[in-house]
């Protein structure tokens, strides 16, 4: 009898000893708080038709951001002055909690009536759908600084020539070119490759926060391509040294030759 009675505690024992083993698995499904329609965005102009605009997404349980074009928000709610006249779509791209979605939302804007940023109007100048022309600050053989090799990955260093290429003997093919910006509905990038050149047409990104300028679609005046010996930025990112009214001064960091180059810009009334 005890050996029955000590066998079956040994028994209970071991049940236990085993089971107190395995892990206690606690799973976490994720779960959509709503579906893509339940996500609401709004947009609150400041004044009707005006440039001053809330972008809002107002459901709870969703998070994400704001690409509005220009740039993007980390945030549900954010208030931006845009820059472009006529009808733009801006993006809300975020979670449900198992899936991800993007949501737009148009806006009218029929006219610029909050100030933008200084350097939006040194770009393209206080007439922003006419735009604004810029030409390469100097000729073949001038001496000057205005299209030369510079260090690379040191934009503090752009004013370092390493190779005054355009001063010196070999100006960029594009040397007696242009460049125009307008804000005529759209961010317009055009480029002209010489005096009566047709247009190539592109548009651009002028990030004023972190002083960049993006070219999409169309080369940069004074850039070359092909050959190895590609000279300028390859996705068309800019780095801006200088900007105000009179000069534009770029800068990218690497190319094809494994170094920095500069270009010095004026605009065509002031060459």
């Amino acid at each position: 009898m005890k050996n029955n009675i000590i066998t079956g505690l040994l028994i209970g024992l071991l049940v236990l000893g085993f089971s107190s083993c395995e892990p206690i698995l606690e799973r976490d499904v994720l779960k959509n708080t709503t579906n893509v329609d339940g996500v609401t965005l709004e947009a609150t102009q400041s004044t009707e038709g005006g440039n001053e605009i809330t972008l809002a997404m107002t459901t709870p349980g969703v998070t994400g951001f704001w690409d509005y074009n220009l740039g993007r928000a980390f945030t549900d709610k954010v208030t931006i002055i845009y820059p472009i006249p006529g009808q733009s779509t801006f993006t809300f791209e975020g979670t449900l909690g198992a899936e991800f979605f993007t949501k737009t939302i148009d806006v009218q804007i029929d006219q610029l009536d909050a100030r933008l940023n200084q350097d939006w109007y040194d770009l393209v100048s206080e007439t922003t759908a006419t735009g604004k022309t810029w030409v390469l600050d100097g000729t073949g053989g001038d001496g000057r600084l205005w299209w030369f090799m510079s260090p690379p990955n040191a934009p503090d260093s752009w004013a370092t020539a390493w190779w005054n290429a355009g001063g010196t003997c070999c100006p960029p093919p594009g040397v007696d070119g242009k460049m125009t910006f307008d804000l005529d509905g759209a961010a317009n990038y055009s480029y002209y490759s010489g005096p009566g050149a047709t247009a190539e047409t592109g548009s651009f990104v002028l990030d004023v926060e972190n002083q960049t300028l993006q070219l999409n679609g169309v080369q940069l005046l004074g850039q070359i391509e092909g050959g190895g010996g590609d000279i300028g930025a390859a996705d068309g990112l800019y780095e801006i040294i200088e900007l105000t009214e009179d000069k534009l001064i770029l800068y990218t960091p690497w190319n094809s030759w494994s170094t920095g180059w500069t270009f010095v810009f004026v605009p065509e009334t002031k060459k």
